[in-house]
Formats: C-alpha cells, structure tokens, sequence
C-alpha cells in the first residue's frame, strides 16, 4: 500500500507535509538565557581585553605625580585612565625628604642587571590608557586623590551581575542537580520496566531491504509472499471478492534455503512498517517478561496497521505444550499462550500480518498451526538444478567472471546444496582468485571452492607415507571401478589422493545426470556396492583391511537397514515400517526404542547383514574380474594425485562413456544430493 493512499484513507492530505511543532516556552527560555551569558561576556570578558591591569603600588605612584586622570572606585577593583605624559604636579614634601619623582623619570633612569652595564632599559611607551587594579586597605587614598584634582567617583556593583552571581547561578545549580539525580532514579526505574517492553526491529524504509529479484530457487515461495504484498498494496482486488488476507505465513524448510532471506525481499517490497525480531528475544530469566513482550509488540503493530511482523526461529517459543517440565518450559508456555491470543483471541488483530520462519515445523504446537492463526505454510526446500542455477547468477552479480563459467554445469555438480552453501561457494571461488592474483572468477576456482565446501580444504601438510598413500589410492580406485562396472551409477567428476578437511585421506566426486527424487531397489543395492567397493580392493591387493572404510561402513549400514526397515525391500522381514524411534529427551544418536518386537529386529539385524555381505562378495568380485585396470589407474592415480573425468574413463577398458561411479565414503542418499567416497 502506497503512503498517499494510507494519507488518504486516514483523511490527510498527501501534498501537504506536516510541520513538526516547536515547543515555543522551552526555546523562548533558552534564548533568553543564552542572550543573558553573552551579555556578561560582553560586560566582563571583552572589556578585559581593551584595559591594562597594573599593581596597587604603581597605581600609587601614577596618583603622587598627578597623572590619574580619573579613576572609579569599587569595592573590589579601582578602574579609570592614566596619562603618563603629564609632567608631575608639585606637591608640599616634609623637610629633609626627596621630592618624589615620576614613574617615567625612574623607568627611564633604570638599568640592567651586571653584565650588561651601559645598556639602558627601553622606556615604555607613554600613552594615556585605561586601568585596573586591585584596591588594598588604603585610608590616605581619597586626600590624596583630592590633593592632587583627580575625578574620581564611587560605584556599586551592576545590577545583572548582582542578580546572575547572587540568584540565577545558585539556583541553576541546584535545579541542574535535581534534573540529574531525577534521570538517574527516573533511568533506574525504566530498566526495571523495561523488561516488558518489546525488542523489534522496525523497518519503514523500501531501500533498506532487498526484494524479490534477490531472491531465486523458491518460486512458489515467492508467489505465495508476493499474493501477501499485492493484498497490502490493493486490497480492493481482493475484498471485492470476499478474500481475506491470511494472518499468519509460517516459512518451513532446511537451514540455508533463504528464509530470512525471503522474509528481507517482503519488508523491501510491502511498502509497510515492518517488525522484525526472533523468537528468543521473547524469553527471558523473570517470568511473565515474555507474555509481556509479545502484548507490548502488538500494541505497536496495531498502532502501525497495516504492518507485517516477522519472527524468526518461531520453534523458541511455540514449542509443543507440555512435553517438558520445569520453570523454564512454564515461562515459554505462557509467552505461547499470550500469543496464540494475540493473532487469534477474542479482539481482531485487522492488518497485521505476522510471518514467522522455523525449520523444525514438527515440534511446534497445533493450536498455533491451525487456520485463524497460521493460515499458510510455505515450504522453502533445497533448490532443484534450475533453482541452483539461478542462485549462482544472483550471487555472481556484480563479480567479474570469465567466459570459461558454465553455471549449469555448476548447478548439476552441486546437488543438495542450500542457497546459503551455493553463496559460500560462489565467495570462496572468488577468495581463491585473489589469492592466486587471477582478475577474474574462472570455472575452475568454482569447481575448487565446491570441492571446499563438500570435503574441506586440501591438507597439503598432512604428509603420507608410501604405503598409506598407496592404500589410499587402491581404496578410491576400489570405489570407482566398482561403480563402473555397475548399472546404475551416477557419472565420475573427479578422484584424488590429496587429503581434504579433518579426516578424508582420498575423495571421489560423482555429478548426477539429473536431480532424483526416487530410488528403486537395484539402485540402492548398486550404492552400497560402491559403498563397499573401497574395502573391497584392500581386500583383493593386500590380503588385509585397514581403518580407511568406516565412513564407508556406516553409511551401508544404514542405507541396508532403511532398505529393510522403512522403504520394505526385504523378502524375509516383508512390508513392515520397523524403524528406531529416538528417544525426545536424548535426542538424535542418544539411544531410543525400537518399534518393533525382538524377534522383528533379530530378523532385521540378520537381513541387513544378509546384504552387506552380498554386496561386498559382488564389489570384491568385480575387482577381482577387473584387477588389471584397478592397478592401472591406481598408478596413474599415484602419479598425478588427481584424476578428472575424462582421465579416468580413458584409462578404463573400451573406454565407456555412459558408466559412472557409486559413492563410496561420504556418500549420502540421492535426496541430500552431495555425492562423495573419502578414505578416512
């Protein structure tokens, strides 16, 4: 909604702007103060500027010789005029004694120290000025004054310095005292209330926030948030059917996929007050200070409505209710409480939106899932190859890229990957060309930064041995012959020996031809024969397993077991969903119950070992039908550390072109997408 028309449904006019009020009384009381200090500047400080201060004693000498002009007689200075050039008066003297003589006669008769006799001072300059001095307690100063026909006059302080020095100083410091020690027991207790009081952030500014071109990957997500917009800003194409813009947006989805980012495109396109803060800013250590918030929060949406608020990580506070016990569990159920009756209570909230992002969608309570608080969820998930592709050129804006930069072929190495990994990749590949002095971001230093983000950067001081480096190589070797002599592989993108991050020796990255949402049985059983492919080759060459396959291990392990226990691919357990169920205070990994009886999980132990040994006998029989290329490239692996696609399918017998590898360690499902054997 545009600002003219919020102006003109509130009656205003648009044109004309709003004159900010002045408090007349508080400026007319400073200007009239400061005009009173500038005037006793004037009074004192500039007028000391244009007359000499002299002692009492040559005042004295000046008053004997007749050359005071007139002076003024204060209680606490003498001021007046001197003119030394008047020749001095003569005076009645006592007998026996010098006449006194005049001040220029003695300045002009005085000499220097010894060392420099003959040097006669220079006389000062005589010129009538203006004096002033401090008086002493002289009773002869008046005869003598007269004596000698000087004009001269009493004086009393000025009025204006009476009354600033006497009233308006002391009371200006006491009522600046009593000002501050008021702030400081004033401050004290606002602290104290404020605890209640809301933390959001509002924004009122289009430009401060990005929009929806700065946003890809999540189309649908957009369309949803953009309808919301669109109501704000006409809210009569909607209304004139009956619609009712919904009142709450709950933004569900994976860490990285662009939440917050979505929620930044929305306050930069509603051209409305916009409250942003997150969950946790609600919950504190004194109880009811959360309620209190979230009453505080919706007091000033409904004073800027329309307004979107937006809550992030909304799973800190709207947790399901009584699952847990303790202080801390009751603090975020009455913070729960207060704002489930805020967004859907017994008084309409008209015009506030409130849009809130979580990615545990499962935990949070029904009452505040249900339609009249949370109306739509929109589901924010890892971007597909098209969704990828969008996101590396929003990213890429900007930066200076060479012809070389395929983004689709990026986007089809990187499946899985979050707009947040996609973003720290296309930052890392431009890191790694200002650190090799390039001017512009290639395909390779992209390729490279990808590899970063999935396996860690490269160990180049993690030295190995001859062996280890020679069991590395059979290992990956071992992976990838296996995937390639299989029927359902995803293509080979690169092998190396070069450790990466904290505990891979050897990696084998696999691209998929496309993004895959269904897996069948074959395909499965193919990826635990690649899982298993590196062991295999221990096997076969020497005769002896080392460490380098528990990655490899763990993650068969429990491919095997969700083949038996949730997707129902076992002829002996049958079609029964046996999974483990974790246990809620322990969390994930921290033991749990099984979901099925004793007997049940003694035959899907049986199976799942049925099947890691099938296909490990299979892997270790391809490499063993297969030896002479799995030393063929283990040598050629040796010598270059790293093998690329083309490379590798060169070296392979009738050099195949449609065959790919199966990830061994590090290998994940096909729906978290990220496709890599590491020897650990």
């Amino acid at each position: 909604m545009s600002s003219s028309n919020r102006d003109e449904r509130d009656g205003r006019d648009p044109d004309k702007k709003q004159e900010k009020k002045v408090p007349l009384p508080r400026m007319m009381f400073l200007y009239v103060g400061l005009g009173l200090v500038l005037l006793w500047l004037w009074q004192d400080a500039v007028m000391e500027m244009v007359v000499r201060s002299i002692s009492y004693s040559e005042f004295r000498n000046y008053v004997d010789q007749g050359q005071v002009v007139s002076c003024v007689i204060k209680e606490n200075e003498i001021t007046g005029e001197i003119d030394p050039t008047l020749p001095p008066l003569p005076i009645k003297i006592e007998e026996g004694k010098e006449r006194p003589r005049s001040v220029a006669d003695r300045m002009a008769d005085r000499t220097l120290s010894a060392g420099e006799e003959g040097r006669k001072a220079e006389p000062l300059p005589l010129e009538r000025f203006e004096f002033r001095t401090i008086p002493v307690d002289d009773k002869t100063l008046v005869d003598d004054l007269r004596t000698m026909g000087t004009d001269f006059e009493g004086s009393r302080p000025s009025l204006l310095s009476s009354i600033i020095w006497a009233w308006i100083v002391p009371i200006g410091l006491l009522i600046l005292l009593w000002v501050f020690i008021a702030r400081r027991m004033g401050g004290m207790g606002q602290k104290v209330l404020s605890f209640g009081k809301s933390k959001a952030r509002i924004s009122v500014d289009k430009k401060t926030g990005v929009t929806f071109d700065d946003v890809a990957g999540c189309d649908e997500a957009k369309a949803e948030l953009q309808e919301v917009v669109s109501f704000l800003d006409d809210p009569s194409r909607y209304l004139v059917l009956g619609a009712k813009i919904p009142k709450g947006v709950l933004l569900v989805g994976p860490p990285g996929t662009g939440k917050t980012l979505i929620a930044r495109a929305v306050a930069g396109e509603a051209d409305v007050p916009f409250f942003s803060m997150s969950g946790s800013d609600f919950v504190e250590m004194f109880v009811g200070v959360g309620a209190a918030r979230v009453r505080d929060l919706f007091e000033q949406a409904k004073q800027k409505a329309p307004c979107i608020i937006f809550i992030d990580e909304v799973d800190a506070i709207g947790r399901q209710r009584g699952v847990h016990m303790g202080a801390v569990n009751d603090e975020r159920e009455q913070t729960l409480n207060q704002l489930l009756a805020e967004m859907d209570g017994f008084e309409t909230n008209a015009g506030v939106i409130i849009l809130a992002a979580t990615n545990r969608p499962d935990v949070l309570d029904r009452a505040l899932l249900r339609p009249g608080r949370f109306d739509r969820q929109v589901v924010v998930d890892a971007p597909d190859v098209q969704g990828r592709e969008a996101i590396l050129k929003v990213h890429s804006k900007g930066k200076p890229l060479d012809s070389t930069v395929d983004f689709k072929k990026i986007a089809q190495t990187t499946p899985g990957f979050s707009g947040a990994d996609l973003a720290n990749a296309v930052n890392e590949a431009a890191l790694l060309a200002a650190r090799l002095g390039d001017t512009q971001i290639g395909h390779s230093h992209l390729e490279e930064a990808i590899e970063k983000v999935v396996a860690g950067p490269e160990r180049k001081s993690r030295r190995l041995n001859e062996d280890e480096k020679r069991r590395v190589a059979y290992h990956e070797v071992g992976h990838a012959l296996v995937a390639v002599h299989s029927d359902h592989a995803d293509p080979v993108h690169k092998i190396t020996i070069v450790p990466r991050g904290r505990a891979a020796l050897g990696y084998t990255l696999q691209v998929p031809t496309e993004d895959r949402y269904l897996m069948t049985r074959s395909e499965l059983m193919d990826r635990i024969k690649g899982l298993l492919g590196g062991r295999a080759a221990e096997d076969v060459i020497f005769e002896e397993v080392s460490t380098g396959a528990e990655n490899d291990l763990d993650r068969a392990t429990k491919l095997a077991r969700q083949m038996v226990c949730v997707y129902g691919m076992s002829d002996k357990v049958g079609l029964i969903h046996c999974a483990r169920i974790e246990d809620p205070f322990l969390g994930p990994g921290g033991g749990g119950t099984s979901d099925c009886s004793e007997e049940t999980s003694h035959a899907v132990d049986l199976e799942v070992r049925r099947i890691l040994d099938d296909a490990f006998t299979e892997a270790k029989g391809i490499l063993t039908r297969n030896r002479s290329e799995l030393e063929k490239v283990t040598q050629v692996l040796l010598e270059k550390e790293t093998l690329d696609s083309a490379t590798f399918q060169s070296l392979l017998s009738g050099s195949p072109t449609e065959n790919g590898l199966e990830a061994g360690d590090g290998a994940v499902a096909p729906e978290e997408g990220r496709k890599v054997d590491s020897a650990d």
